[in-house]
C-alpha cells in the first residue's frame, strides 16, 4: 500500500497569475504559487505542486495579479509629507533657506514628526512600499509609527553643524543618535544609521568621527550629495575639491555609504563610486521638481555602482509613490543617454527592490522572491481596461501608472493591505491629523517674486 504524505500546514499560500522574483534576473513566473511560513518564503513553485504539497490558514487566489517584491524607498524624509505643496517652483538653496528650514524651526515637533510620519506610511503601502529609509528630526518616532504599521524601516539620523528642533550641534545628534543604536541593535525590521545632511553642512571634524564610528559600528551612512551644480562649484572655490573627493579623504566614502541625488558627476567621480563600493540613491522627481540636475544612471550602472530609489520627501516631490520613481527613473535614463535600451524594465524593477536592499544592507534578507528571504510581497491587480493587452507584465509596472492598483502588501508575512484597505493604520485618524495641521499651519505663502 502507497501512502501519500499529508500536505505540510504553512501561514499563507499565494497562486499568482504572474510573479516577477528578481531573481532570476528578467524572469517572469506564470501561475506558480509562493508559500509563506514564520514570516519567510518557504517555497516558490507551480500552483499545482503547491496545492498537492501544502495546506495554509490563508490561501489567497491572485489570478489577476502581478506579484513582486516588496518596494524599498531608499531615501525618505517622510514626516515632510505635511510639507506637501508648501514651497513649489523654487530652486534648491531657495526652497530650503527660506521656506522649508523656517518652516522647520517653527513646525517641527515629536508629534509633528509622528503624524506626518504616519501620513507618508499610508501612502507608502497604498503604493507598495515595504520598507524606507527616512532622514529627519525625532526619529524615535519615525521609528515608533514604522513598528506601528508594520513597515521596515532604516533611520538616519540628521547631523549639522547647527541647531535644530531635535538638537543642538553635532556632539548633541550623535549622542542621541548612537543611543537610539542601541535601543533598536537587535530589532528586527528598524535598523539606525548616520544621517549627515550635506558635505556643505557638515564640517570635517564631524564627518571624520561619522567615518571612524560608522566603520567600527559597520552601520550605514546615507548623505545628500552633489544634488546641485552650485554644490560643485561653491565646494571647489571654498576648498579646491568636489564634495565626492572631500568625502574620500575624509574616509567617508565606503560600502556603507548611501549617496544620495548624485546630478553632477564627471568620469571621475564615477569611477571614485566604483572603487569605493558606495551606493547612488536615485530620486528622480524630486530632482526634477527642484530643477537640481540629471543623475546619469545608466554611466553608473556600466560602472557597476548600485543604484537604487527614493522618492525624498513629499515636499520635493509631492507623493510617496515608488512605482511611480520607477516609471521616470526608466524614462530618465534614456532621454540622459540618449540610449533606448537604458534602464529597461527589469532593471528599474531592481533598482526598486534588490537594488535599494542591497544599499540598505538587506540584500540578504528582501528585495527578491527567494526561497529564506523573508516575505516581504507586493501584489498589484491588473484587471482594468487600461491594462489590456498585457502581453509584458514588466513592462506595464515600468512603463504604465498603475500604483492606484495594489491591492495587497505583506511584510514578514504580515498583512498591511487586504483588498486596497489598510490593514494596521487608521486612515481616519490620520485623514483627522492632517486636516488639523493643513488648519494650524494654514495657507503657504506664495513663492516670493
Amino acid at each position: 500500500m502507497t501512502h501519500t504524505a499529508a500536505p505540510q500546514q504553512v501561514d499563507t499560500i499565494l497562486h499568482c497569475r504572474w510573479i516577477i522574483p528578481v531573481v532570476p534576473s528578467a524572469t517572469v513566473l506564470q501561475d506558480c504559487s509562493l508559500v509563506i511560513a514564520a514570516g519567510k518564503i518557504l517555497a516558490l513553485l507551480p500552483q499545482a505542486e503547491a496545492s498537492r504539497r501544502f495546506s495554509a490558514k490563508d490561501t489567497l487566489q491572485l489570478d489577476r495579479h502581478i506579484v513582486i517584491p516588496g518596494l524599498v524607498n531608499s531615501h525618505n524624509h517622510a514626516a515632510m509629507s505635511l510639507f506637501k505643496g508648501m514651497a513649489d517652483d523654487l530652486p534648491l538653496q531657495d526652497w530650503l533657506e527660506h521656506h522649508i528650514w523656517p518652516a522647520e524651526k517653527q513646525w517641527i515637533s515629536p508629534r509633528f514628526v509622528a503624524d506626518g510620519t504616519e501620513l507618508a506610511a499610508a501612502e507608502m503601502i497604498r503604493s507598495g512600499t515595504t520598507t524606507f529609509s527616512d532622514m529627519y528630526f525625532y526619529p524615535e518616532e519615525v521609528a515608533r509609527v514604522a513598528m506601528h504599521a508594520g513597515l521596515r524601516c532604516q533611520l538616519a539620523f540628521p547631523v549639522l553643524d547647527f541647531p535644530t528642533p531635535w538638537g543642538t550641534g553635532p556632539d548633541d545628534y550623535l549622542h542621541k543618535g548612537l543611543a537610539l543604536h542601541d535601543k533598536f541593535r537587535s530589532h528586527s525590521t528598524i535598523s539606525v544609521g548616520f544621517g549627515p545632511h550635506a558635505p556643505y553642512t557638515v564640517s570635517d571634524e564631524p564627518l571624520q568621527r561619522i567615518a571612524t564610528i560608522a566603520e567600527e559600528m559597520q552601520a550605514a551612512i546615507q548623505i545628500h550629495l552633489h544634488e546641485t551644480a552650485a554644490e560643485i562649484d561653491n565646494a571647489l572655490a571654498q576648498t579646491g575639491e568636489r564634495p565626492i573627493q572631500r568625502l574620500q579623504r575624509l574616509g567617508l566614502l565606503s560600502p556603507l555609504t548611501q549617496c544620495v541625488h548624485m546630478t553632477q558627476l564627471d568620469a571621475a567621480d564615477i569611477e571614485l563610486l566604483a572603487n569605493s563600493g558606495a551606493h547612488v540613491i536615485h530620486c528622480p522627481s524630486s530632482n526634477l521638481k527642484l530643477a537640481s540636475g540629471f543623475c546619469p544612471v545608466q554611466d553608473l550602472l556600466d560602472a557597476g555602482v548600485n543604484v537604487a530609489l527614493g522618492t525624498d520627501s513629499a515636499a520635493s516631490n509631492n507623493d510617496q509613490d515608488l512605482l511611480a520613481e520607477m516609471n521616470l527613473a526608466a524614462l530618465l535614463a534614456k532621454g540622459v543617454s540618449a540610449r533606448a535600451d537604458a534602464v529597461d524594465a527589469h532593471t528599474a524593477l531592481r533598482m526598486a527592490t534588490l537594488n535599494g536592499a542591497r544599499a540598505l544592507g538587506l540584500e540578504q534578507q528582501i528585495g527578491s522572491l527567494e526561497v529564506g528571504k523573508q516575505a516581504d510581497i507586493t501584489a498589484i491587480e491588473v484587471n482594468e481596461t487600461r491594462n489590456m493587452p498585457l502581453y509584458n507584465p514588466a513592462s506595464l509596472l515600468a512603463y504604465s501608472n498603475i500604483s492606484n492598483q495594489v491591492s495587497h502588501v505583506w511584510v514578514n508575512g504580515r498583512n498591511l493591505l487586504k483588498q486596497g484597505q489598510l490593514q494596521t493604520l487608521n486612515e481616519t485618524g490620520i485623514r483627522a491629523n492632517a486636516s488639523y495641521w493643513q488648519q494650524r499651519i494654514g495657507k503657504p505663502q506664495a513663492p516670493r517674486a
